[in-house]
């Protein structure tokens, strides 16, 4: 007999879920506040529903929330990039640490609490999180730390607007970004725009490849540069299709490679016209930044609110159109996925890939 953990709604649950390759949560389920709790993580119950019955579920990073643009534009880009999601078919889980409690799924008012709380949060990659969690703090997620609990929880898509990367000189410096390390140890997907042209782009998709991580490009054979449609560097892997995506990632689970994907999405043409001037800001932001010493992880939002300035909104403008076509894309190949993977729920014998 199965042990359970009852509930004081009634609602029994298994005290282990198995770590499905449909996707569902792993650990220990329990009911509290109206939540879902899987082992120390908190997990929304429309997510934990949706992962549950193998519907699409797309998780979404808070950095972009609290660092990068100012308040309200973005709790306003954020309840905008989950309603993108919802009207396409798939569940958003924005993720965040709020008072050391890891949350996969945020609502209206703690979407609000982290826009309000901006650069008072802590900028969370993969090494803070203990720190952040012991210390009960507040934090926002990073990509590393954003891939990292999605993939606690079984969550196989990533939306982010771009990685970190290669930085340049990092022969001397070794500054490398931990989303490159994540990708290539954590089997989850993001979709991103890229990666900035502040970074060492083809030193960066080196990178990914001794880490043994699939990068292709949509609709393109050319890695974009995130404001730029284009970074001069080809991709081993084209993909067309939301269809041929989800192929991609469902061999992926299935040969349990245990490394993630990333797949890069050029800017909407629209809004690459800019480009040009942007590159110009962040040329002369870079210099700006190298002139005032500004180091770590503080680079990147000083220098996305100098080109901001930069431009006079133009870059801000370009950063919230990618950050929609990324979802946009993302939910539909999350919805793609979903409707390979759930044949392999109802069925104990399948092929290898």
């Amino acid at each position: 007999m199965k042990s359970v953990v009852s509930c004081s709604n009634h609602l029994a649950l298994p005290r282990k879920v198995e770590a499905a390759k449909a996707g569902r949560i792993m650990g220990r389920i329990s009911l509290q506040d109206g939540k879902e709790f899987a082992g120390d993580l908190r997990v929304a119950p429309n997510v934990y529903n949706a992962l549950k019955n193998g519907d699409p579920v797309v998780a979404l990073e808070s950095t972009v929330i609290s660092h990068g643009m100012p308040f309200p534009q973005n709790l306003q880009t954020a309840k905008a990039l989950e309603a993108v999601l919802r009207q396409n078919g798939a569940t958003p889980a924005t993720i965040a640490i709020l008072d050391g409690v890891p949350y996969i799924g945020l609502n209206d008012e703690q979407l609000e609490r982290l826009a309000k709380l901006g650069s008072n949060a802590q900028k969370i990659a993969r090494r803070d999180i203990s720190h952040v969690v012991a210390a009960r703090g507040n934090g926002a997620t990073t990509v590393s730390a954003t891939m990292f609990f999605a993939s606690k929880v079984g969550i196989p898509i990533f939306v982010t607007g771009g990685i970190g990367g290669v930085h340049r000189h990092a022969e001397q410096t070794l500054d490398i970004s931990s989303d490159l390390t994540e990708l290539g140890r954590t089997p989850v997907t993001v979709i991103s725009a890229g990666v900035k042209s502040i970074l060492d782009i083809p030193k960066t998709l080196e990178y990914l490849e001794t880490q043994g991580v699939t990068v292709a490009a949509f609709g393109t054979n050319v890695f974009p540069a995130f404001f730029s449609e284009s970074s001069g560097c080809q991709v081993p892997c084209r993909l067309d299709s939301p269809e041929e995506c989800a192929r991609l990632i469902n061999a992926n689970m299935n040969l349990s490679l245990g490394s993630g994907i990333l797949i890069a999405v050029p800017i909407p043409k629209e809004h690459a016209a800019s480009g040009y001037m942007i590159e110009s800001a962040i040329q002369r932001a870079i210099q700006e930044a190298k002139d005032k010493n500004v180091t770590g992880n503080a680079v990147t939002p000083f220098l996305l609110s100098r080109v901001n300035e930069l431009t006079g909104g133009a870059s801000l403008a370009a950063n919230i159109a990618l950050l929609k076509n990324n979802a946009y894309v993302g939910s539909k190949i999350a919805v793609a996925l979903a409707n390979i993977r759930r044949p392999v729920k109802n069925n104990s014998v399948r092929s290898a890939i």
